[in-house]
């Protein structure tokens, strides 16, 4: 038999409504989904790579403090992670080196953006301050260069490399990214590490610097000071596999130095025992805060204590990785802001120059304060120093400028309680120590010529970071 369809049956809208809820039943079981790709990793859109490689300068090179004499049984590492899938990949990057400043700042952030497909807006650069390692100032060498002087630590030949080959790992780690779902967040209480460096008299002014290392008992027995005490911990995972630590401690890294063996020191040393511990996980570490902390109260030089301050940190690091709390993330918890600041140079930056001029056979006086002049240069031309927050979820990770002091830190976390607060400071080395306003009147070696900024940066810092962790 022969049936005729009505003219005005409506076929159209029949196959319509099937297609709806053939493709919601399909979405709903997985019937488009990729083999072997789970679930939540397609609603997160989430995804990380690591990065990490050799950063030891060659035999006869210069470190900051002296030439490469011969190389440690460890060396020296720039590594760090790029998370894709919430606006244009964002890049954190640390390094074992005492510091990057101004230019050589830009142009690292420059060749990291292009080689992430990302502005280098997005893009942090950090060193962990230790000081048997390079440092890197591409104005300070061709400053030098242009007076006739020799740039001795600031030659580029080396730093540029590694520049370059860290553009390349960046790049390449784009090919094995992984989703990840969930960040943990932990942290822990570090003991018999940090002290304060500035020892404070009876009348409210500096008495003395406990340096890193400090030989007067003394000293030594003043109480710790002022101190961020806590290691913050912030991993990456994709369900239970861990893919990515980052780790974040306020303390001047060094044990002893000028020994011309480049080594990453006792964070470095920390960072590998964590790394052995939780192996498939690739561990950055980020120094915090640290500019009048170091490690004075509990080293006297000792070379056993570089072991000893070492394993304190990975302890620390160790506990917080146990109180590790997991939460669910997605790409709508993922944000980056950055806020611009002008912080008033110091004033006597005006004759440094000709004072640099006159030193030209001093190199450590060269290598501490070249790139201040070169920070005064920029300040004077309107350049302004980018401070950025990354949101993660209920995590905030601040991006800060020079040798900070540690009430930075600690104000940025009394902001907001509410959240998970960490601070990576030693970004752009330019300005070196960031004091708070009250220490330029105190005295001390950090509010005196070594800072590359006045009184009054307190103030635009802390509208600043206050500003970023309100949004």
């Amino acid at each position: 038999m022969n049936f005729k369809s009505p003219s005005n049956f409506p076929f159209k809208k029949i196959w319509l409504i099937l297609f709806c809820i053939i493709s919601s039943l399909s979405l709903s079981y997985g019937v488009f989904e990729n083999p072997g790709q789970k679930q939540d990793n397609i609603s997160t859109g989430l995804s990380i790579s690591t990065f990490d490689i050799d950063a030891t300068p060659p035999v006869g090179s210069y470190m900051a403090y002296g030439r490469v004499i011969n190389t440690w049984d460890m060396g020296l590492r720039a590594r760090g992670i790029v998370i894709t899938g919430s606006g244009k990949p964002i890049v954190l990057c640390s390094v074992d080196w005492i510091g990057i400043a101004n230019d050589a700042q830009d142009e690292f952030k420059k060749v990291l953006a292009d080689a992430a497909g990302t502005i280098p807006e997005r893009v942090t650069v950090h060193t962990i301050h230790q000081h048997d390692a390079p440092i890197c100032d591409f104005g300070a060498e061709r400053f030098l260069k242009k007076e006739g002087l020799d740039p001795l630590s600031y030659e580029s030949t080396f730093t540029r490399s590694v520049m370059l080959n860290l553009g390349e790992a960046v790049h390449n780690s784009l090919k094995k990214a992984q989703p990840f779902n969930q960040i943990g967040l932990g942290q822990a209480p570090v003991y018999m590490v940090a002290s304060n460096r500035r020892v404070l008299g009876a009348d409210g002014l500096v008495k003395a610097t406990r340096y890193t290392t400090c030989q007067d008992s003394a000293l030594r027995a003043e109480p710790e000071g002022l101190i961020d005490p806590i290691v913050s911990v912030i991993s990456f995972w994709n369900d239970d596999k861990p893919l990515a630590v980052l780790s974040y401690y306020a303390v001047h890294p060094q044990s002893y130095y000028q020994t011309g063996l480049p080594n990453p020191d006792f964070p470095g040393i920390a960072r590998f025992f964590r790394q052995l511990a939780v192996p498939d996980a690739l561990h950055v570490h980020f120094n915090g805060a640290g500019g009048n902390l170091g490690a004075g109260k509990y080293n006297d030089g000792s070379h056993e204590n570089r072991g000893i301050l070492a394993q304190r940190l990975a302890d620390g690091m160790k506990r917080a990785w146990e109180s590790t709390k997991k939460e669910k993330i997605a790409a709508g918890d993922i944000s980056w802001n950055i806020e611009p600041v002008t912080l008033p140079p110091a004033k006597y930056f005006a004759s440094l120059g000709e004072e640099l001029k006159s030193k030209a056979d001093n190199p450590i006086f060269i290598s501490n304060n070249i790139s201040k002049v070169i920070w005064y240069q920029r300040c004077m031309a309107g350049k302004k120093t980018d401070i950025s927050c990354l949101s993660l979820g209920h995590a905030r990770i601040l991006h800060m400028p020079g040798e900070l002091f540690v009430e930075y830190q600690l104000a940025a976390k009394a902001e907001r309680p509410d959240l998970f607060v960490a601070m990576a400071a030693y970004g752009d080395y330019g300005p070196e120590y960031i004091c708070t306003d009250i220490a330029y009147q105190q005295g001390g070696y950090e509010g005196g010529d070594a800072s590359g900024v006045s009184a009054g940066s307190e103030k635009i810092l802390m509208a600043a970071i206050k500003k970023l962790l309100q949004r």
